[in-house]
């Protein structure tokens, strides 16, 4: 199977979620008022990204840049993208709801390692809480997506057995996400192991439940979406400017940026439905938040030619 084959489960439609408000930020040592948070999701929403991560509710100690999520989500616009934000427990749930938020991300490692030095649970017990969650957002009707993060490599524990994921991956589907999310948490996938995943996930679950979280740590980011999007896949998260980075992964780039994924899919004859030029006028925000010029791989290209050929 490839982009140019045919399949009933593949679409010319990509669906991006953009993370630069949540993933972006979240670690960064520059202070953040909740206004330029705002001025950033308002920027983000110009550029017709259609579901956009605001923040989490999570401890202000723990986490100091996403403080005040809950008064962020009070000023969302009624219209536009699909606002959700990351939840870490039943509590950050009920915040969540208590704020009109119906999309929302739980993260589950796939190494033991990983959970006890990330939410200091065990691998059970991130199991057993995602289990309640879900179980009560399909009562409430509320859209939750399970990631599996560490999917391919961990900090601790080191290359992770496709095996050990796609069994993971059967026991939550079981819960019936709305999404499960395949996640490069500290950008060590490489293309061949991302289509031998993704390609088995697909011929398991189909498409439209299944999405893929990227970094760039080996500048292998913009190929292992290629990968993905090989394998049917045709939804991802990514990050305006390649904002991010990973505790984990000290020096790493960070998310693979919006507008490289963009540029590749529109490229390749797939639809985003995002407005390119307005997506560089956020990354010119975040460039001026930051106080350091942002960008992905591509974007000084895209500056300078996008209009050109996409007229």
């Amino acid at each position: 199977m490839s982009l140019a084959g045919k399949s009933f489960y593949m679409t010319d439609i990509v669906t991006i979620k953009e993370v630069a408000a949540r993933d972006g930020l979240q670690a960064q040592s520059v202070e953040i008022s909740l206004e330029q948070r705002q001025e950033l999701i308002e920027a983000l929403s110009k550029a017709k990204v259609p579901e956009l991560e605001i923040g989490s509710f999570v401890s202000s100690r723990a986490v100091p840049q996403m403080a005040g999520t809950d008064a962020l989500a009070r000023t969302l616009p009624r219209s536009g993208p699909k606002f959700s934000a990351l939840v870490p427990n039943m509590k950050g749930y009920e915040l969540a709801r208590r704020e009109g938020i119906d999309q929302m991300a739980i993260v589950i490692s796939a190494t033991e390692q990983m959970n006890q030095n990330n939410i200091r649970k065990s691998l059970v017990d991130t199991f057993a809480m995602a289990g309640e969650i879900l179980s009560r957002a399909r009562r409430e009707g509320v859209e939750i997506h399970a990631y599996l993060a560490v999917a391919f490599e961990c900090p601790y524990e080191g290359k992770v057995a496709q095996s050990v994921v796609l069994e993971q991956a059967s026991k939550l589907m079981r819960d019936e996400p709305s999404r499960l999310v395949i996640a490069d948490t500290i950008g060590a996938a490489n293309p061949s192991a991302v289509k031998s995943m993704m390609a088995e996930l697909v011929s398991q679950y189909g498409t439209h439940r299944l999405g893929c979280h990227f970094h760039d740590t080996r500048a292998m980011g913009l190929a292992n979406v290629f990968a993905a999007l090989d394998a049917g896949v045709r939804q991802f998260d990514s990050s305006a400017g390649g904002l991010g980075g990973c505790p984990f992964a000290p020096g790493a780039k960070g998310n693979v940026a919006t507008e490289d994924v963009v540029m590749l899919c529109e490229t390749a004859g797939l639809s985003t439905g995002i407005d390119m030029e307005a997506l560089l006028q956020s990354v010119a925000c975040l460039t001026q938040m930051m106080g350091a010029q942002q960008g992905g791989r591509a974007h000084y290209w895209l500056t300078n030619n996008w209009q050109k050929i996409s007229k």
